[in-house]
């Protein structure tokens, strides 16, 4: 870990003349993204729990979780560009004093309305805190060492907060209730806290950036805010089994949100000061970095989801455990992170991230071979409280290539992050961020869209067949079914997994063919010009 930490450097703010330490502003940012990645996953494990005390419906209980990236990955655009043009440390305050305000309303929430309403409300507060907590590193941190550490924390920070949010949701749930409120309702109710001292803390240690009130493109953040909503929604409604591709909803969904960002890309091409400046994506390495961290973590959250799911139903562990299985990925992408943060300065980002995405194929090919007994006689010899992958190591099978899929993340996030916000105007490093933020956010959710899909396909055939032996030795088709599932998971996520280890080979090719921006750019400030970068 003391690979990625800053030293303890202090920088005087040229606008007020105060000494700035380095050091607590990273803590800072890193704790405050931590937080609003984390919270995409701290509510799985509850689900259960919350649907039984707010007397949700099954259907119901997933827009806890859709809830939240909707709103997230959605308005995040808008995010970037209010930093941009309002101040980012005023954005970040604002972001985060709404998602404490929202944790509050959902901790004690007692109804469906206001749990789903608070969730909603934390995206938006995610939405305004992310991009500007990633425009911020830029604006504090000196180019250099510096910069690519402060960088290595924020990508570990984003990268580990899936796996740290399965750690703490598990635990938390599992609490006794403390004072009087049901362990769940702390999944929520820890952020208040931790997102009001953060908001309190940022004059002291942040500075503010330059403003530009006035220039807001309405027109573009309405079309690109609602394009994005229909694109995040269509796929995460993809990705269900109740409803698939073909369903009406989706089809609707996901048409509207084209036509809704063709419309935005009109508007952008008319307007003076657009939400989304073109010039962005001008730079052939900086659209590379966009492309490749939408497809790696669209592998990467349907690792998650499939793996959390086979150590659960298929392995046997409890919600807690299945959270602790995943520490070592928390462990190895800071590892990866504080490696790649030293290399940069020295080897092109091109070769660290080109071999970190083949580490995390391999990875991926790796899940891809495991296999458990599938056969009908294997479902019947099954007991109460027996599974089918109790024959399954988790040292020999699956930690290995947690590990190298995480150091692998490591290697990847840091130099992408550094080359996709590297020489941006200083007016567009709230945007640029917020692209970067709704690549990563689109990605995933277009990720378990696709691989959810490959693994229901991959499965249905043998779960009918299954279930149709099954009832013919006399079980009711409903434990049949149930049986079923579990003996044809395991085929649908292995598929799943080597779909996913295609996604980053795609990554992986782009990087090795387009990402040129050489080692000794990425220790200079300032806009690119006469700067070459690829």
């Amino acid at each position: 870990m003391s690979d990625i930490t800053t030293t303890d450097t202090s920088v005087a703010d040229p606008g007020t003349g105060r000494t700035r330490h380095l050091g607590w502003a990273l803590v800072l940012i890193s704790v405050a993204q931590l937080m609003v990645v984390l919270d995409a996953s701290i509510a799985n494990i509850a689900l259960p729990f919350i649907g039984e005390d707010l007397d949700i419906d099954e259907a119901n209980l997933t827009w806890i979780v859709t809830g939240y990236a909707l709103a997230f990955g959605g308005l995040l655009l808008l995010g970037g560009r209010l930093a941009d043009l309002y101040g980012r440390r005023r954005i970040f305050m604002i972001g985060l004093a709404v998602f404490a305000v929202a944790s509050l309303l959902g901790g004690i929430a007692t109804s469906e309305p206001l749990l789903l309403g608070a969730r909603g409300l934390q995206g938006l507060g995610a939405a305004l805190a992310s991009p500007a907590a990633l425009a911020l590193i830029t604006t504090t941190f000196p180019a250099g060492p510096a910069r690519n550490r402060a960088f290595a924390v924020y990508a570990a920070m984003s990268g580990a907060g899936a796996a740290v949010g399965l750690i703490l949701g598990g635990w938390l749930t599992g609490l006794d209730p403390i004072l009087g409120l049901e362990g769940w309702r702390w999944t929520f109710l820890i952020n208040v806290p931790i997102g009001v001292v953060a908001a309190l803390l940022a004059p002291r240690f942040l500075p503010e950036s330059e403003s530009h009130p006035g220039q807001l493109d309405v027109p573009g953040a309405v079309t690109g805010t609602l394009g994005l909503l229909g694109l995040v929604y269509g796929f995460s409604r993809a990705g269900e089994e109740a409803h698939g591709w073909g369903d009406t909803w989706t089809i609707a969904s996901l048409a509207a949100g084209v036509a809704l960002l063709l419309a935005f890309a009109f508007v952008e091409s008319r307007v003076s000061h657009p939400l989304l400046p073109v010039r962005v994506f001008a730079n052939r390495t900086r659209a590379t970095s966009f492309l490749v961290m939408a497809l790696v973590p669209a592998a990467m959250f349907a690792m998650f989801y499939f793996l959390s799911l086979f150590i659960q139903l298929v392995v046997g562990y409890s919600p807690l455990e299945t959270g602790f299985a995943f520490l070592p990925f928390s462990v190895g992408i800071v590892i990866g992170a504080g490696v790649s943060s030293n290399l940069v300065n020295r080897i092109d980002a091109r070769y660290i991230a080109g071999v970190g995405t083949l580490m995390a194929v391999v990875a991926l090919v790796g899940f891809s071979r495991l296999s458990v007994p599938t056969g009908a006689a294997d479902l019947l010899a099954l007991g109460p409280d027996g599974h089918l992958g109790s024959d399954v190591s988790y040292w020999a099978s699956i930690f290995p290539f947690i590990v190298l899929m995480s150091i692998g993340m490591g290697l990847t996030f840091v130099p992408l992050t550094l080359t996709a916000v590297h020489h941006l105007r200083a007016e567009d490093s709230g945007i640029g961020s917020g692209v970067l933020n709704t690549m990563q956010q689109v990605g995933g959710a277009l990720g378990l869209a696709i691989l959810g899909t490959v693994s229901l396909h991959y499965a249905e055939g043998t779960k009918d067949r299954l279930s149709e032996q099954l009832t013919a030795q006399g079980l009711p088709p409903e434990q049949a079914g149930g049986l079923a599932f579990l003996g044809s998971f395991t085929e649908g996520a292995t598929a799943a997994f080597l779909v996913g280890a295609a996604l980053i080979a795609l990554g992986s090719i782009a990087i090795w063919a387009f990402l040129n921006v050489k080692h000794t750019e990425l220790a200079t400030d300032g806009p690119e010009g006469g700067v070459h970068v690829g």
